[in-house]
């Protein structure tokens, strides 16, 4: 503790999303003691009211990361390879397979491009972890009221009127981010017009750890391989359109629903049946002008956001993190350390959101010449194998 009513510690982490947990975890991991504090308690469960449906595909650098902070072990039981990444245009006159081009990671490699989880689930078992660790206090219920942040360290003040002093803040508190808006750091924004439903589907066709890309019009249908549910070959789905018609799909009978989103699969997996509920999410892409301030770091979406194509989100904050770990050293918070960090992610961070964007916004094309000089384009740049290779890892994060 320090003078009157403010207890100092080394790490304080402003969000207890799944970035933030994992912050925790990796601070706690490297003996620093920490404090995760976030307004919403974790949903754990998949059938609560309000459980976040979609999943998270970790890239092999994010795994790293994972073994390296003591995770991986108790999450790779509940996780699924993806081996295939495959694209699918079905851009022609009828919503069909015109052109599918797979990107094997045995091209690259000896490993997985990734192993994918439920967000729920993650929640669940990293909030355990945290509970194990002596050094680590998670506090939901409790939010980021107000920060003063110097070179000597940061002040904030929680929404239960406790103060916190910390040599490190790592803001992760959501693409709102109230530390990033104390500290006053602006943010450029591209909006899309689009939103994406969440759920989950069992299908005919075993997905045989391929995640699928279905491109048509309005953005991609996305499945991506789960454990089987009940003997049943099983994939979370990601479908993005624009807001009004996603408001129009969910406010469909169920079988009305069923018979939209099998067409929209173009049938590349058999069947789909619903096995959940739908969640809705707004798709924009963001990046914070800075990410960093004084004791003060920014990652994950108070950072930046981008569209949920090729599994980048949650993997690029986890590079975030990682950066951040590797110029903390002894003193986590300090100005060159930080300076570093800034220099180090932001140009990268925001080099791959352009590129995203340029993505989505093709996948939105809706006029069929666009259409058809995307099918193109992937026919034409998957035929050569060096940029194909090139193409997968750069997607990992690989030089």
């Amino acid at each position: 503790m320090v003078a009157g009513d403010i207890e100092a510690v080394d790490i304080l982490v402003s969000g207890g999303g799944i970035a933030g947990l994992i912050a925790a975890a990796a601070f706690g991991a490297r003996g620093f003691s920490t404090i995760c504090v976030d307004p919403a308690p974790p949903i754990t469960d998949e059938a609560a009211e309000g459980a976040d449906l979609r999943t998270t595909a970790f890239l092999t650098p994010s795994v790293a990361l994972l073994r390296r902070i003591g995770l991986w072990d108790r999450l790779a039981p509940h996780a699924t390879p993806l081996q295939v990444m495959r694209i699918v245009d079905a851009g022609g006159a009828t919503p069909a397979p015109r052109l599918t081009r797979e990107f094997n990671a045995a091209e690259i490699g000896n490993q997985p491009f990734g192993w994918n989880l439920p967000n729920w689930l993650l929640r669940r078992e990293i909030t355990v972890r945290l509970a194990e660790m002596d050094n680590v206090r998670f506090q939901p219920g409790t939010g980021t009221a107000a920060v003063l942040a110097r070179d000597t360290g940061a002040l904030v003040t929680l929404t239960d009127g406790r103060r916190i002093q910390a040599r490190l803040l790592v803001g992760a508190d959501g693409r709102n981010s109230p530390v990033r808006q104390a500290l006053g750091i602006g943010v450029r924004t591209f909006r899309y017009g689009q939103k994406a439903l969440a759920f989950a589907v069992t299908h005919e066709v075993p997905h045989e750890n391929v995640s699928t890309e279905i491109h048509r019009s309005g953005g991609p249908f996305t499945l991506v391989p789960l454990p089987d549910r009940g003997g049943k070959p099983c994939s979370a789905v990601i479908w993005m359109e624009n807001g009004r018609e996603v408001a129009r799909l969910a406010a469909l009978p169920p079988d009305a629903f069923a018979a939209e989103m099998n067409a929209r699969s173009a049938g590349v997996l058999g069947r789909l049946t619903l096995e959940t509920r739908l969640t809705q999410w707004p798709i924009i892409s963001q990046i914070a002008d800075r990410f960093t301030g004084p004791r003060t770091a920014l990652i994950a979406e108070a950072a930046h956001v981008v569209p949920p194509i090729g599994a980048q989100g949650l993997n690029m904050s986890l590079a975030d993190l990682s950066s951040l770990l590797d110029l903390s050293g002894d003193d986590p918070g300090n100005p060159d350390g930080l300076t570093a960090f800034d220099r180090a992610r932001r140009p990268e961070a925001f080099a791959r959101l352009l590129g995203i964007d340029a993505l989505n916004r093709a996948s939105q094309a809706s006029l069929r010449p666009l259409r058809d000089l995307r099918a193109a384009a992937l026919g034409g740049l998957y035929g050569i194998a060096p940029v194909r290779r090139l193409m997968m890892r750069a997607g990992l994060g690989m030089r």
